[in-house]
């Protein structure tokens, strides 16, 4: 047996034990996960365990993740977490909860450090998963592999895929549900990350997020109790979803990145026909991507990326009569020989 650690010669837990352990192929790279918490693990399982191995080229970067389970006390002043407060030094990114949960990244060294108190853990998993481990996981991809971030879904077939964009509740996840129910492939529903040359597109398929209202148009009750049958999650933003686990399921996930094929700007206006994808001029589609965008604008690869958009078609996607009018026409989209977006 490992002998305790001595707080006195070992200040930083350095030399703490780390015996769980998991190797993952994420986000086209392999990801080693370390944690001295088994629970812990278990987060990362369920997060991540059962996806595609999706690749980005011949080289698959090795990147690590340490998760630190500790007896520290989260703030139980308020009946949720605090919201994640993000901040940087030289060479490192983090974001923290309270002084007790926190995820610090280090893009140059490709590692990442998650601290997660009993309290935490026990309490409010769902926030450690996602506002700590994926967070980690993400932010550590998109910077140490340069690859674009985007707020995004992407369905396709064959390799090739098509990128939804809009805004929250916009109708990204009922799109893709009906997506899946007509045998496209998903990629993920909300979160992105993209070569800037190749335009190849990766990310975590492993939930779908649905508002109850997003269940009106499903086919038949077995779908729907299906997806009523899944864990309710609340939002930061207070908003209730389903949280429909897509490896159990049996929906089709992408099995290899998808590569970018046209890009759809998701409309609240109606069709006025049965027209429903309107192109967009291209000196329109960068002003849309970057609005849509924001964060990922900022970043070093967004003028690369928008450089290897210029040959891919754009249109805004309005609202028909049902979500399978939709499917249809993107469906429709992806048989269509790759054109350019007419120029304004």
């Amino acid at each position: 047996m490992r002998p305790p650690v001595n707080p006195i010669t070992d200040p930083f837990g350095e030399r703490s034990a780390r015996p769980h352990r998991r190797s993952l192929q994420l986000l086209g790279a392999l990801f080693r996960f370390e944690s001295n918490s088994a629970r812990l693990l278990q987060l990362v399982d369920h997060a991540f365990a059962g996806l595609p191995r999706h690749r980005l080229g011949r080289n698959r970067p090795r990147l690590r993740v340490r998760l630190q389970l500790t007896p520290g006390q989260r703030d139980k002043s308020a009946a949720e977490p605090a919201l994640l407060s993000t901040f940087a030094g030289p060479g490192l990114l983090c974001g923290a909860i309270d002084q007790s949960n926190l995820a610090v990244i280090s893009p140059a060294h490709g590692s990442a450090l998650v601290v997660v108190s009993h309290d935490m853990l026990l309490r409010h998993p769902y926030h450690v998963r996602y506002e700590l481990i994926e967070f980690a996981v993400y932010v550590l991809a998109a910077r140490a592999m340069g690859l674009v971030p985007l707020h995004a879904a992407a369905v396709g077939r064959n390799g090739r895929g098509v990128l939804l964009i809009g805004n929250s509740g916009a109708g990204k996840s009922t799109l893709a549900l009906h997506c899946l129910l007509h045998g496209l492939e998903i990629v993920a529903e909300d979160g992105l990350f993209v070569t800037p040359r190749g335009l190849l597109t990766t990310g975590i398929a492993s939930f779908l997020h649905l508002q109850r209202r997003g269940l009106r148009f499903l086919p038949g009750p077995d779908i729907a109790q299906r997806i009523r049958s899944s864990p309710i999650i609340r939002r930061r933003s207070g908003a209730q979803k389903y949280e429909v686990d897509l490896r159990r399921l049996g929906y089709r996930l992408a099995p290899a990145p998808l590569r970018i094929e046209a890009v759809v700007f998701l409309s609240a206006r109606r069709a006025s026909d049965r027209r429903l994808l309107v192109s967009v001029p291209a000196r329109e589609r960068a002003a849309r991507l970057s609005a849509h965008q924001p964060y990922a604008a900022s970043q070093l690869g967004w003028q690369r990326f928008g450089n290897s958009l210029a040959g891919v078609r754009a249109f805004e996607l309005r609202r028909g009569s049902h979500p399978r009018v939709a499917v249809e026409a993107l469906s429709e989209l992806l048989d269509r020989p790759g054109r350019a977006a007419p120029s304004a």
